[in-house]
């Protein structure tokens, strides 16, 4: 019999909570703070390591690669105006 391909350990709920957060528009300046801090219990700070280190992670790319290509893009753009 021939064997499986494995299968992609699947995300946990905070790093698809954070992904669904990213894919969410925001009224105004501190809404999106406000959101991680209420919604995810996360300092704003520590969002966006884990939210760095999910972009490098197959897995999110396999749950919502248009989130995670397009927040790739934006890393790239910001890296090289520096």
């Amino acid at each position: 019999m021939p064997e499986q391909p494995e299968q992609p350990e699947q995300l946990e709920t905070r790093e698809r909570n954070i992904l669904a957060l990213e894919r969410r528009t925001f009224p105004g300046p501190g809404a999106k703070e406000r959101a991680v801090r209420e919604e995810l219990g996360l300092s704003p700070v520590r969002y966006y390591q884990l939210l760095n280190a999910l972009l490098d992670d197959p897995r999110a790319l396999a749950h919502d690669p248009v989130t995670v290509n397009r927040l790739r893009r934006v890393r790239e753009t910001r890296r090289g105006d520096r």
